[in-house]
């Protein structure tokens, strides 16, 4: 589900930091990308059935410089703009949060 897409980079082990170089020896980025895996592609089942298509925005698994599991949210803007205003609706009146 988070795979590639058109005009999307790959989202495999994707290990981020601001001065990340290299992977740590000893550091399991494995198991924290599975789990950030699983996150993304839970959520990006929910787009899919709210109507948004993962080519306007998509959750992408990732980890950190420590092993940590990350989901990142890409888009462009329109569909991020589309996914706010969905949000807001529950928190305003919907029966969502409050």
């Amino acid at each position: 589900m988070t795979g590639s897409g058109e005009d999307w980079p790959n989202d495999g082990l994707d290990v981020a930091g601001s001065d990340f170089g290299f992977w740590v020896p000893g550091v399991d980025y494995i198991a924290g990308w599975r789990e950030a895996r699983e996150a993304a592609d839970r959520l990006n089942r929910a787009l899919l059935g709210s109507g948004i298509e993962l080519s306007a925005v998509r959750a992408v698994a990732s980890t950190t410089e420590d092993g940590r599991g990350v989901v990142r949210l890409a888009g462009w803007p329109g569909g991020v703009n589309r996914l706010a205003g969905l949000l807001e609706a529950l928190t305003h009146g919907d029966g969502g949060a409050s």
